[in-house]
């Protein structure tokens, strides 16, 4: 597996992102290790919230998020999925697999920062892996937020606006990265918040993660995931930790989405889930700071 990593001068504008970068090697179950890149902020003695973005976003996404939960006394974790931000980039579409990113991530999170009874935080396709890592990793997670995100099985159709996504990052001789992000987001991006998520790619050889998540999102019941996410729900189905739907109110891609998590997840039931206002499928970047209220408060219900 050929990796490829973004210079780190790449990101020397982001002075809106100020926080170190930490560094360890990471292995899936077939053995394919690479290097990941996370952050953390906050007291090391607080309830631990594990933020994960999805596609083709990184770290960056959570800047406004980061700090009040910080200043809520939580210690905060976001790593760059492998193809991502600051992480290690495979430079062929084929070194992405659904196993393998969920096996990075529990590598990070289990075998190299050694953390029990997390609050995880997954949207999109960070979504996507938590739900696995939920159901796969006991012990790992103590709270689940599920926000603008699913677990598909490929047994029931994707809608006909995540098909036209798929596509546009298929066919695009130019992955614009910039532009995707800005197309999901309600509030316009500056220039300056385009270029920090164009910043982990200054070549196209750079972006096989973004192009290939796409294709590895389970669409028919044949596919390779599909055994394992069927899996995942019948032990999320009997799971009974606390579990809080933030989805924002204009994301086509995900809202169908919410409704079987509440139905499926036991934690989810009686409780007051959030919809977020003049948000789409970002939310952290068109609400952030108010998202972050929602979860810093779910983090200390008794």
């Amino acid at each position: 597996m050929d990796l490829l990593q973004t210079p780190p001068e790449r990101f020397d504008s982001l002075t809106d992102y100020p926080y170190d970068v930490r560094r360890a090697t990471v292995t899936a179950p077939d053995g394919a290790a690479v290097e990941m890149a996370w952050v953390e902020h906050g007291p090391d003695d607080g309830p631990v919230v594990v933020l994960l973005h999805g596609e083709p976003t990184w770290g960056y996404l959570y800047r406004t998020m980061i700090p009040v939960l910080a200043d809520g006394g939580c210690r905060v974790v976001v790593p760059d999925l492998i193809g991502f931000g600051r992480s290690d980039k495979p430079t062929r579409i084929a070194d992405h697999s659904f196993a393998r990113h969920v096996g990075w991530v529990r590598s990070l999170l289990v075998d190299q920062l050694g953390l029990s009874g997390a609050t995880l935080f997954g949207q999109d396709w960070g979504g996507l892996i938590a739900l696995r890592l939920t159901a796969e990793e006991p012990g790992l997670v103590g709270r689940l937020v599920a926000s603008n995100t699913g677990l598909p099985t490929g047994d029931h159709d994707m809608p006909p606006v995540w098909w036209q996504f798929r596509r546009a990052v298929e066919k695009a001789e130019r992955l614009d990265v910039g532009r995707l992000v800005a197309s999901g987001c309600v509030h316009p991006l500056s220039a300056h918040e385009r270029a920090a998520y164009d910043a982990p790619f200054p070549a196209e050889t750079f972006k096989a993660g973004p192009r290939a998540m796409p294709l590895i999102v389970p669409t028919t019941p044949d596919d390779p995931a599909t055994e394992a996410n069927r899996a995942a729900w019948r032990v999320l189905g009997g799971l009974d930790l606390p579990v809080l739907l933030a989805f924002s109110d204009s994301d086509p891609i995900t809202a169908a989405m919410r409704p079987v998590l509440e139905q499926r997840l036991p934690g989810a039931a009686g409780r007051g889930h959030p919809t977020i206002v003049g948000a789409g499928h970002f939310l952290q970047e068109d609400a952030g700071p108010v998202l972050a209220e929602h979860v810093l408060t779910f983090v200390h219900a008794p």
